[in-house]
């Protein structure tokens, strides 16, 4: 089911979003963890994310690309920080500051769960630490992002993806085979760890939740990149831990699957994903080479994987023959898993894409001459109460007065406040 935008109040009641009621504080900044903050609020949780005065989320600055205006002009924000971070409100707060430090505490007692993603221990000299806070809120979900995890002897570092994804070994299974043309690690083209940690993050605070509901306590979370980075090599981690051998590049095929990879066309190149043998003997059915699926070199998924080259090699000849798009509508009615290699814009473009409404656009006014800002759609589809759209990533600071307001702050401490610098 697709997900919806807020109803107004002439519109029949839906069913509550799946997390409404429950308050995020959001102390994170960059991906990870307004990752896993997204996933939250795109559920139904009242996110509120706090930022610094004037410069706020790192990202808000991680331009080109930049938001556009009315005009087609770019304007001074990018649209790295509009990728996880819609369905927030954003609040302005300095944390250096006692004042902004009592604010964010006052907020966090409201608050069913806390999301940061400072060093080690950074934060325990504001105060808003996890032993803190909790000690206060014994009920509180505290939820730690860090590159390295709160122990070990690496926990004192600054962890970014492009340095996980190097250390955790996804570097060295990604890319083309040392002597072929343009071979040599590569990382992944988005911050996979990053997303990753983000995901499981969002599913511990969900199963912490669970056992709080159970039995009145919170409890502390420690995510690590390094840890995710290491979970997510999944069957090539595991086959190094069983047998010893470590996985080398081989650009995109699939160390246990034959053919599972590019083959060329005559206009480029088309993936095939053929994981079992039935799927293999409708492909050379298709292809007019039905002996292929008795030689005794490819007559089994191992036996494919093991005469590869020469699998690919003569594969090859045969597809070469005709367009991407001629082989894709041929193999999909025979029931063969293929597909074109698409940039982004075809993706978006793509039919099933656009049937299963992939791209949402917000409209936003914060009188900064962004009126809509596109974004792509939850993934999850929860049958009974989807996804909902309540909020455009926010202006630095949109929220500010709203949520102090509802803290108990009056419009004069307000400005106070911000004249002193703290908001």
């Amino acid at each position: 089911m697709p997900q919806t935008t807020a109803p107004d109040a002439s519109s029949p009641t839906p069913a509550a979003p799946a997390l409404q009621g429950l308050r995020v504080l959001d102390l994170s900044r960059v991906l990870a963890g307004p990752w896993c903050t997204q996933i939250l609020a795109d559920l139904g949780a009242d996110v509120v994310k706090i930022e610094r005065p004037g410069s706020g989320d790192d990202t808000r600055a991680w331009g080109p690309p930049f938001l556009r205006d009315a005009d087609g002009r770019d304007t001074a924000q990018s649209t790295y920080f509009t990728s996880c971070n819609r369905n927030k409100r954003s609040v302005t707060v300095d944390i250096a500051t006692p004042e902004g430090q009592d604010i964010v505490r006052r907020l966090a007692a409201q608050s069913d769960v806390v999301v940061e993603n400072f060093k080690v221990g950074g934060l325990k000299a504001y105060g808003l630490d996890h032993a803190t806070l909790r000690a206060r809120h014994p009920r509180l979900v505290y939820c730690s992002v860090t590159g390295f995890g709160q122990d070990g002897p690496y926990a004192p570092r600054a962890g970014y993806d492009l340095m996980i994804q190097a250390m955790s070994g996804m570097m060295s299974i990604t890319g083309r085979a040392d002597g072929e043309p343009g071979g040599g690690p590569l990382r992944v083209g988005v911050a996979l760890t990053d997303l990753f940690t983000g995901v499981y993050a969002s599913t511990a605070i969900l199963a912490a939740l669970r056992v709080r509901d159970a039995t009145g306590e919170g409890q502390h979370i420690d995510m690590a990149l390094l840890d995710v980075g290491m979970a997510i090599l999944a069957n090539q981690g595991a086959g190094h831990l069983n047998t010893g051998a470590v996985p080398q590049r081989q650009g995109n095929s699939h160390p246990s699957l034959a053919p599972y990879q590019d083959v060329a066309t005559a206009d480029g190149a088309m993936l095939l994903a053929i994981g079992n043998d039935g799927q293999f003997q409708r492909f050379c059915q298709a292809l007019g080479q039905p002996a292929w699926a008795a030689d005794p070199r490819f007559a089994t998924n191992t036996l494919r994987v093991r005469h590869r080259p020469e699998l690919i090699d003569a594969i090859e000849r045969v597809t070469r023959g005709r367009a991407t798009a001629d082989w894709v509508s041929l193999l999909e009615d025979k029931a063969v898993p293929c597909g074109p290699i698409n940039d982004i814009g075809h993706a978006f473009a793509d039919p099933q894409v656009r049937a299963r409404g992939l791209r949402i656009d917000q409209p936003r006014d914060a009188g900064d001459g962004i009126a809509s800002i596109a974004g792509t759609a939850s993934p999850l589809r929860l049958q009974a109460t989807p996804p909902v759209l309540r909020h455009a990533p926010p202006a630095l600071g949109q929220h500010t007065d709203e949520v102090l307001a509802e803290l108990g702050l009056t419009a004069q401490e307000r400005d106070r406040l911000r004249s002193a610098g703290v908001l």
